[in-house]
């Protein structure tokens, strides 16, 4: 399997198979539509319910997602101020004030959260671990390589079914990684010439280390696009998924199951 890197299976749940139907193969390959004697003589696909994604993998996802909505939402309100509201004193209007305040609420629990999902890399199921996330035989290499010719450069139409992340996923979520450290690095960093508490002021050597406070925004706010592009691009693969593959993926990130061939459970 495509991102078991460790010897046990995955757990398998339920008796009955789903079967496939021949129909939704016909809308996935390019041959013409099945006759009704094609569709009679195929032999069923059996699926089995497969528990990939655990309830603190499902609630850090959407916690993290909903955070970065607000964090991006409100920096860029920050970095560009809006006259949205008006009055003849400022004491009368506090809604720049709100949203400072949602900005910096929202990066507390981004941090936090941040941290419990270091932490459950290493307590979770085999699909959570750190470990599931590297790629570093020859045989990952060549399930990346096929992941980029059937989802990036489509020179193939079907590739290696991976039943947690697949190599390319695992590779760009690395990426986002080290974004979201640096977001929490320079965000931090500014935030703690603004409060005497002392979580921000760990973070006040990376003001000389970059040069300057101003440095250190415009780096802040280029990462914020970094998190807007990544978004676009997963949730458009994650529908991609969903159509082509038919296992489930978006509904996975919900109630946790997938649904699997057994083909590719043994592969």
């Amino acid at each position: 399997m495509a991102t078991n890197l460790t010897t046990q299976p995955p757990v398998i749940i339920g008796e009955n198979p789903i079967v496939e139907s021949p129909i939704v193969e016909s809308l996935i390959a390019p041959a013409k539509s099945p006759t009704a004697a094609a569709i009679a003589a195929a032999e069923p696909v059996a699926y089995r319910r497969v528990y990939v994604w655990e309830l603190p993998v499902r609630i850090f996802h959407w916690l993290n997602a909903l955070c970065i909505v607000v964090l991006a939402a409100t920096g860029y309100l920050i970095g560009n101020p809006q006259a949205i509201f008006n009055a003849p004193e400022a004491y009368r209007q506090y809604w720049f004030g709100w949203v400072r305040f949602l900005h910096f609420a929202a990066a507390y629990i981004f941090l936090f959260n941040f941290i419990f999902r270091i932490y459950w890399s290493f307590a979770g199921n085999e699909y959570a671990r750190w470990s599931a996330y590297l790629t570093y035989k020859r045989a990952q290499f060549k399930d990346l390589w096929g992941v980029i010719t059937t989802d990036i450069v489509p020179i193939h139409l079907h590739g290696k079914v991976a039943v947690g992340h697949n190599y390319l996923a695992s590779l760009s979520y690395i990426g986002v990684f080290f974004i979201s450290l640096l977001q929490v690095i320079t965000g931090f960093a500014l935030y703690a010439g603004m409060t005497d508490f002392f979580l921000p002021r760990l973070f006040t050597w990376a003001i000389p280390l970059f040069g300057t406070d101003a440095v250190v925004r415009q780096w802040h706010h280029l990462l914020m696009w970094a998190f807007v592009v990544f978004t676009l691009i997963h949730i458009y693969l994650v529908f991609y998924h969903d159509w082509v593959e038919g296992r489930g993926t978006t509904s996975s990130i919900i109630g946790g199951w997938k649904f699997e061939k057994d083909e590719d459970l043994q592969g």
